[in-house]
């Protein structure tokens, strides 16, 4: 068994080293340039467009609203990566770690309006009337290359049973354990009837309870971090003050391919948000929208709210508490929650019940991102029993102990993103007609509004 885990560590490193990431952050920065920089001079339309109802939408085909669709993307992103990961990153790399994520999410948004643009354009509607999209289609439709689609199939899903559930249940228990005295079979009982109570239920129960779970669970850890931040003002000016010093130190390993600095930060930029993987655009391919560009920029405002908002709280409260010089890799876990409890006496129980809330999601998104992997490869008759044995693994998950099991879901998590980013440089040039498609129909939208103000 050692050797078969030192094997799986062997692969996983090569499948995550920096190759990998240059290819992540690197389609993103191409895609930033093709299409006019649209993260950031379309990015308070789509906020607007996120939260608000679109008109247009309610006679459009899909199964579930644009905030839906990008409440289940978040639920499925916004989890342990948004606490532990940013730990991990500050202890192995630095405060300037966190300045690497930033730059991860301003490239990872135009990645994930690509992926998006991609889902709807290519998406097709399954033998029960609702919508069915992601890599796997794009990639057969677009490029023609089946074999690689399903390749992508068999990786998404594999990598939900991991990443979105064994891992996520683990953590829960381990939590509500260490900070409740709550035994794990409970909890893992539990989270496998509640599991079981949404994910039979689809896409649209799915929808329907992440658009309750995900604000409210993002609210509640947000409220406490901003507490931390506004209650000591004074600390944010020499935080921010390290996190830029740390960003282009020495340590930070300029003059090397990737320095330890730049590769955490990058990497945990990526475990975050997901830009890239693959994961998110089966989500918004269920969507109900009238082009595929408005869903798109839907779509990469939830790498924004998970990564530059989330994320920069969580990495602001851990350089002001400072407690993180000495820390070794294993203590990583529990910094986040020692950040907050040095501000705040209840802080410790902020930081574990929004873990239970975001590890509950995340098992709730990737269930929908597996079953679609599994309904790609097999057909409906497969989706009852992928649901089924998913919430088995929750129980199972909450009992084990799952470090191999990390790895190879890593590993798996990690080769999905290949045939994506083959798939998004491929048909770059789809994505770029469609928006500019979309930036036209945008002008005339524009035009009408101020036709009718004058009016008025």
């Amino acid at each position: 068994m050692e050797a078969f885990s030192a094997l799986i560590s062997t692969v996983n490193s090569f499948v995550w080293g920096p190759w990998m990431l240059v290819l992540l952050v690197g389609t993103g920065i191409f895609l930033t340039f093709r299409l006019g920089f649209i993260q950031i001079f379309q990015l308070p339309y789509a906020l607007k467009l996120a939260f608000s109802p679109a008109q247009q939408d309610r006679i459009s085909k899909g199964d579930i609203s644009h905030f839906q669709a990008l409440m289940t993307a978040l639920a499925a992103t916004i989890g342990t990566g948004n606490i532990v990961g940013v730990a991990t990153a500050v202890v192995l790399g630095g405060p300037g770690a966190v300045f690497w994520m930033w730059i991860t999410a301003l490239f990872g948004m135009a990645t994930k309006y690509g992926e998006a643009v991609l889902a709807i354009k290519f998406r097709v509607t399954d033998e029960k009337g609702e919508m069915a999209g992601g890599p796997m289609y794009y990639i057969e439709k677009g490029l023609g290359w089946k074999w690689l689609a399903v390749l992508f199939a068999v990786f998404g899903s594999v990598a939900a049973f991991g990443i979105g559930n064994l891992v996520q249940a683990n953590a829960v228990a381990g939590n509500m354990h260490d900070t409740f005295g709550v035994s794990p079979v409970l909890t893992g009982i539990l989270l496998a009837v509640f599991t079981a109570l949404v994910i039979l239920g689809g896409v649209k129960s799915i929808g329907r309870w992440t658009s309750i779970i995900v604000p409210f669970m993002a609210i509640f850890y947000v409220l406490g971090g901003l507490y931390i931040i506004f209650s000591n003002l004074n600390l944010v000016g020499p935080a921010f003050a390290i996190i830029f010093d740390s960003a282009f130190s020495a340590e930070a390993g300029f003059g090397a391919l990737i320095g330890t600095t730049i590769r955490f930060g990058v990497a945990r930029g990526v475990f975050s948000n997901e830009a890239g993987l693959g994961s998110a655009p089966i989500a918004a391919a269920a969507a109900k929208t009238d082009h595929p560009g408005r869903q798109g920029l839907v779509s990469m405002t939830g790498t924004f709210l998970d990564t530059i908002v989330v994320c920069t709280i969580t990495g602001l409260s851990l350089v002001m508490a400072n407690l993180y010089i000495g820390v070794e890799k294993a203590g990583a876990a529990a910094l986040t929650s020692q950040s907050f409890q040095h501000f705040i006496p209840f802080g410790n129980l902020i930081v574990t019940i929004a873990l239970l809330f975001f590890a509950y999601s995340t098992v709730l998104g990737w269930s929908y991102y597996g079953e679609k992997c599994f309904y790609y490869l097999v057909g409906q008759k497969g989706i009852v029993p992928y649901r089924v044995f998913f919430c088995v693994l929750v129980f199972i998950g909450a009992i084990l102990k799952l470090s191999l099991v990390w790895d190879i879901a890593d590993t798996f998590n990690g080769a999905m993103a290949i045939p994506n980013l083959i798939a998004l440089l491929a048909l770059s040039g789809v994505i770029a007609a469609e928006t500019k498609e979309f930036r036209e129909i945008r002008a005339k939208e524009k035009a009408a509004a101020q036709a009718l103000k004058k009016a008025s």
